[in-house]
């Protein structure tokens, strides 16, 4: 008996198969004669609902596709912050950090559909880009679904063991005492269908150099990343899966040399700046537990999910105070865990109701135990003024707090035309921690597609961005008074959630196949805008808000994949300004707060102009001796430095090409051998990411110099 199949359209993104029987003999392709293919086609379906319940439709989207990833250096292998890099108005900034079109921070990462909490981790990625089936991310007025972190959402796909039923051994090594092994294993038995990978780094190049200098001193880190992942197909229209993974880092923390001590401990005034020990640990683990359903037309995903993160500085004890004046050992964890809820319904074939929940509950706790220097009256100064005593006394500070997010949406994707379709709905948002604030934040988008060749949007969205649970209490201020690590200013309102108002509009056309082009703009009205810095010793971030800020910017994005060529341009121009800090004012001057509380100021990680772009040709792309090179550029026009006013001039820009070259070699062994060979800085462009001055900077970083590396990879 052969079996004939048509496609029924059940929701946007899905299809169910309809079988019927014929008088032949059995297909052995058939999913009724084989089960194998039958939970394929399953779980395919389910993923196509899985993204009909949170479409991206009216945001800005850019996808990473496994081609797209491999032609960046050091393919699956490069760091995730690395690959977001060659998105439109994606900034470097200092220790690995990114920002999206203008915002610190503000970044939202979800897997497989569910969002991932905030965390502590400040110089690692937490996630491997080799944990990705496909990525995208999304920007500008993004849909109901989308809510706290906005500024940009990294939507991440896990590989499976029906996508990548394979075993992958790898192992990279080269310059800087760089070695990474990695490995990923996916298949699947029966129902169900599980995927693991893992890497361990050791290199030289921990964080960023604070000097020019070729070779860091004292910057080797050990990292470690996991992840797994289960699947399990219940029947036809329900699956369960679960996610687990966690990273653990350490770093050295780099130092400059000839530098001399800025006060005088126990007699001593002179040290070597280049054997100071200052270290630092983090560490991340997450869990995700899902059940999805899909029945006609109805699709749901519910999850509950956890994540513990902490973060450890050790100060070199003798050399933090000689150098700082105050060696504090931190300790900050993070504990989250909560549930989350996200369905759809297709009432009809012109509306699409959505809706979902969040509730979160996170504790956050912080230890310091140290040492500082007291102030005591300087001898024979008639106006009573005070000095560093060079005998150390310890201090010791603590919080622990407990606060509940929650999130409420609902929204309609009406076709009120052919050609025309308006995504309107709303959220709200609350929470209830160091501060209790709520928002009610209503979003539209409305999408002209006249051709499968052309699309133009238009959105607004208002969004709700909580500021993080562990903050600098007064108690904290407190404890170091008569020391020098007294802040100048002594006030510290509590740091409040960001509200803004958001306008985006664009345009992608697809003139040719392989070819698309994208422009956009954008335009952002924030109060109590958050952002962030460095201050004190600890290599930890602490928040702050500005009154007013504005950000705006354009976009152009092309790409060309087909054939053998793939080639990509970006470009953006983008300005944020700020005014009247008005939270967290003991982490700055008395001189400063004046200044920009009657200023608006650039804000320190704006970069003006930012480009990527990028070409790879694969030779013989249909032999077993295919061979691809290829190159790519980033440029920017440099993040900000204070020189007269706070943030008033930006650094010099700088241009880093990197190349690559990667060889199959068709030994006979598995699957397939791969050589690949990377160039990181090409041509060992000298360039600064940060002075150490501006505002929330707190020491000076250079980029990577140029780096060879070379990986040998397998696969069975």
């Amino acid at each position: 008996m052969r079996w004939r199949f048509g496609v029924s359209t059940v929701v946007a993104g899905s299809a169910l198969l309809s079988v019927r029987p014929a008088l032949a003999q059995a297909d052995p392709q058939s999913p009724i004669t084989n089960p194998s293919l039958s939970i394929t086609v399953t779980a395919t379906r389910l993923d196509e609902a899985r993204s009909s319940i949170q479409p991206s439709l009216g945001a800005t989207t850019y996808a990473f596709t496994p081609r797209t990833i491999d032609n960046v250096p050091l393919g699956e292998n490069t760091p995730l912050n690395q690959v977001l890099l060659r998105a439109p108005g994606v900034v470097q900034d200092s220790f690995g950090q990114i920002h999206v079109r203008g915002d610190m921070g503000n970044v939202q990462y979800r897997l497989d559909g569910v969002q991932l909490p905030e965390g502590l981790s400040l110089f690692n990625n937490v996630l491997a880009t080799r944990y990705a089936a496909r990525m995208s991310l999304l920007t500008g007025a993004l849909p109901a679904q989308y809510g706290l972190q906005t500024a940009g959402v990294v939507d991440i796909t896990l590989k499976s063991g029906t996508t990548d039923p394979s075993a992958e051994f790898s192992i990279t090594g080269g310059s800087r005492n760089y070695a990474q092994p990695a490995f990923s294993y996916g298949g699947r038995s029966g129902k169900i269908d599980y995927f693991a990978a893992g890497q361990y780094i050791h290199n030289g190049l921990g964080i960023d150099n604070p000097t020019s200098s070729f070779t860091p001193i004292h910057d080797d880190t050990d990292q470690w990343y996991g992840l797994t992942k289960v699947t399990g197909i219940v029947d036809e229209n329900t699956r369960l899966s679960f996610i687990a993974g966690g990273a653990s880092s350490n770093f050295q923390i780099p130092n400059s040399p000839f530098v001399a001590p800025n006060f005088t401990v126990n007699g001593v005034n002179s040290w070597n700046s280049s054997i100071l020990d200052q270290r630092q640990w983090e560490q991340t683990y997450f869990a995700v537990a899902s059940l999805q359903k899909s029945y006609e037309n109805l699709n749901f995903q519910l999850s509950a999910f956890t994540r513990y993160s902490s973060l450890l500085y050790q100060p070199d004890a003798f050399g933090d105070l000689l150098y700082n004046g105050i060696a504090p050992r931190t300790k900050r964890t993070s504990f989250s865990t909560g549930v989350q809820g996200d369905g759809s319904w297709k009432v009809t074939n012109a509306h699409t109701l959505r809706g979902g929940f969040l509730v979160q509950r996170e504790r956050a706790t912080s230890f310091t135990q140290g040492n500082t220097l007291p102030l005591v009256p300087e001898p024979d100064d008639p106006d009573g003024g005070f000095v560093a005593s060079g005998n150390p006394v310890g201090f010791t500070d603590g919080s622990d707090l407990t606060g509940w997010t929650y999130g409420l949406y609902m929204q309609d994707e009406w076709r009120i035309a052919p050609t025309v379709t308006v995504n309107f709905g709303a959220r709200f948002d609350a929470i209830n921690g160091a501060t209790q604030e709520n928002q009610l934040s209503p979003r539209v988008n409305v999408v002209w597609q006249p051709s499968s060749t052309f699309t133009a949007r238009i959105g607004y969205a208002r969004y709700f961005t909580p500021p993080p649970l562990l903050q600098i209490s007064a108690g904290s201020i407190a404890a170091l008074a008569g020391t020098v690590a007294f802040p100048e200013v002594t006030t510290s309102d509590p740091v409040r959630a960001e509200r803004a108002d958001y306008f985006d509009a664009g345009v992608t056309a697809t003139p040719l196949p392989g070819l698309t082009l994208g422009l956009g703009a954008y335009y952002k009205i924030a109060q109590n805008s958050l952002d962030f810095g460095q201050f004190g010793a600890p290599v930890t971030r602490t928040s702050f808000n500005y009154a007013n800020v504005i950000i705006k910017g354009v976009e152009f994005t092309a790409s060309y994949d087909e054939g053998p060529w793939s080639v990509y341009f970006n470009g953006a121009f983008g300005n944020s300004m700020g005014k009247n800090i008005n939270s967290a004012q003991f982490s700055f001057g008395a001189d400063e707060l004046a200044y920009i509380a009657n200023n608006y100021i650039t804000l320190d990680h704006t970069q003006g102009w930012t480009f990527s772009t990028g070409a790879a040709y694969t030779f013989n792309a249909d032999r077993e001796w295919a061979t691809k090179v290829s190159t790519d550029i980033l440029f920017g026009s440099g993040l900000r430095t204070t020189v007269v006013t706070p943030n008033d001039l930006s650094l010099p820009n700088y241009a880093v090409v990197n190349a690559s070259l990667v060889q199959k070699i068709p030994i006979g062994l598995g699957k397939g051998t791969q050589l690949r060979f990377d160039v990181i800085n090409l041509f060992d462009n000298q360039y600064q990411i940060r002075n150490g001055l501006g505002i929330g900077v707190g020491a000076s970083q250079f980029g990577q110099r140029q780096t060879f590396l070379l990986t040998l990879a397998q696969k069975f």
